[in-house]
């Protein structure tokens, strides 16, 4: 029973990723979400996700949410994660038919929208990479386009520690992203697709690093455009204290993560 006067509490919004990459989502859903309280669910035990032969990820993910759904009771999931979800995306559907999924995948469909010249990079992981929902992905929507596919095994890794304001060398960035440009009968790459949520807080060192400019595709503001309109809106800001906090599995997160959430108005369990 709600108390007369008072609003019901609001379920929060829960945002999952390997990493701390997430983050560049969960910003864009607070924006057009600010009645809702959001929890941060980092899989930092299992990252970098790259590494992980699929059935194995693929059972860790389904086994995560059993609890998370469980103990949370979320009224949305964002799996801000290309990798995560072009993996078993369909599968946490079929599990858990009664909770609403919004997924990340690749943004190959606006890229092949935009470009101009007709080359494409999508800068992603080795996972997303070798994905079939990748490369369907491709077929459906940029047959018409040369798409060149860049799988770093490093990038995700610095992104982390960008993200926390460590150094990471000029020359070691530039080396990830140098597969991305190409040149083709006298056109160059236009656009390059970030299939990676840690790639955008990168944005402005790539374009600093880049050899042209291109349009840096960042699906974040999209993902969290798909999310507002499957929760339902609300005219108050109800969402209890206990909301607005980040678990990371490995339970044991560093100094500097743990002050980049409290940045992001999250504390850390």
């Amino acid at each position: 029973m709600t108390a007369k006067g008072t609003s019901p509490e609001l379920k929060p919004v829960l945002v999952f990723d390997s990493g701390i990459g997430g983050l560049t989502v969960l910003r864009e859903a607070r924006v057009l979400m600010p009645e809702r309280g959001f929890i941060y669910v980092a899989d930092d035990a299992g990252f970098p996700y790259g590494g992980w032969e699929e059935a194995e990820l693929k059972s860790r993910i389904l086994s995560l949410f059993a609890d998370l759904l469980t103990r949370h009771d979320p009224e949305l999931c964002i799996i801000a994660c290309n990798t995560a979800f072009t993996l078993a995306g369909a599968d946490l559907r079929a599990a858990f038919p009664a909770m609403t999924f919004v997924g990340t995948v690749p943004a190959i469909k606006p890229a092949a929208e935009r470009t101009r010249s007709g080359l494409v990079s999508v800068l992603a992981t080795p996972g997303t990479v070798k994905r079939a929902y990748t490369r369907d992905l491709i077929q459906s929507f940029a047959s018409q386009c040369h798409v060149r596919l860049v799988g770093s095994q490093n990038l995700a890794r610095m992104a982390e520690d960008y993200i926390r304001g460590e150094t990471v060398p000029d020359e070691a960035v530039s080396a990830e992203i140098a597969p991305c440009f190409i040149e083709k009968d006298g056109a160059k790459t236009d656009i390059i697709v970030l299939a990676c949520t840690h790639y955008p807080f990168m944005a402005n060192l790539f374009r600093k690093l880049a050899p042209w400019p291109v349009d840096w595709l960042d699906p974040a503001e999209a993902i969290a455009r798909q999310a507002r309109r499957l929760v339902p809106a609300a005219d108050h800001a109800d969402h209890a204290d206990h909301f607005d906090f980040a678990l990371f599995t490995s339970q044991q997160p560093d100094f500097s993560t743990r002050r980049l959430m409290q940045g992001f108005g999250l504390r850390v369990l």
